[in-house]
């Protein structure tokens, strides 16, 4: 489908009550909305460590997931965490759309398949929860823990941040692991990456050493233009804030629709 560029929804984000309040972290909760909203608001282009170690990437998606991380370690969440990973789950599976950056040392460490839930949908998902047994994947930031052997192999487990979106996470043992459904072969036959019970499902071969610079309090970040996530997640909420107060690149634009 063609993109259409969505006007900018500044002025909108920012006067939703607690959009320059703390970020919410929580209990587990209830499935979010999973209708899907067009465009993320315009906001500056990532800083440019991060859009020129991954120019494939969207840099309003990058910017923002950075943001998100910043305004949970202003909070105390995650404080010594020198890694990101980002999920443009608004892309095809079919393409690379996680990235791993090392912060400390400005480098990009991975660029990877990476397979969302069966219950979000087919080659792009497009439906979001956070309800156990719904097999879909959860929007938002999840910092990460400790590591295990389970019947997916070596896995991580991912603690949401996100109140309502991805909060249960760990109830619903969303981890990241290695699948041999995610795989450009697997691709070729299905038209779309296999599917996974809502996890961030990567290579086989590439679980363990993603797993090892990701294990322990680190950062991943999971996007898709959800317009509930979008308008009523206070990290969602905090990152834009925190965006708009920022120097706005001459060339932001706002997110084509996909």
């Amino acid at each position: 489908m063609k993109p259409v560029l969505i006007p900018a929804l500044v002025a909108l984000v920012t006067a939703l009550p607690g959009a320059a309040h703390s970020p919410t972290i929580a209990s587990p909760r209830g499935a979010s909305s999973a209708l899907p909203a067009p465009a993320l608001p315009a906001a500056p282009d990532a800083p440019p460590s991060l859009a020129a170690l991954a120019p494939d990437a969207d840099p309003q998606v990058l910017a923002l997931g950075l943001s998100a991380m910043q305004c949970a370690q202003a909070h105390g969440t995650g404080a010594n965490a020198q890694r990101l990973a980002v999920i443009d789950y608004s892309r095809s599976s079919l393409t690379p759309r996680l990235w791993v950056f090392d912060l400390a040392r400005h480098k990009l460490l991975y660029k990877e398949l990476v397979a969302h839930g069966q219950g979000s949908g087919g080659d792009v998902p497009t439906t979001f929860s956070n309800a156990d047994g719904t097999h879909a994947s959860s929007l938002g930031l999840f910092v990460t823990r400790d590591t295990y052997q389970g019947k997916n192999g070596y896995s991580l487990r991912m603690q949401g941040l996100d109140a309502g979106f991805n909060d249960a996470a760990m109830s619903r043992a969303i981890v990241m692991h290695g699948a041999p459904y995610v795989s450009a072969e697997a691709g070729r036959k299905l038209g779309r990456l296999g599917r996974s019970w809502g996890c961030p499902a990567v290579r086989a071969a590439m679980a363990k050493p993603i797993i090892d610079v990701m294990k322990d309090g680190q950062f991943v970040f999971s996007y898709y233009p959800q317009q509930a996530w979008l308008t009523r997640s206070s990290l969602a909420q905090c990152a834009m804030a925190r965006l708009q107060r920022a120097p706005k690149a001459d060339h932001g634009t706002a997110i084509a629709a996909r």
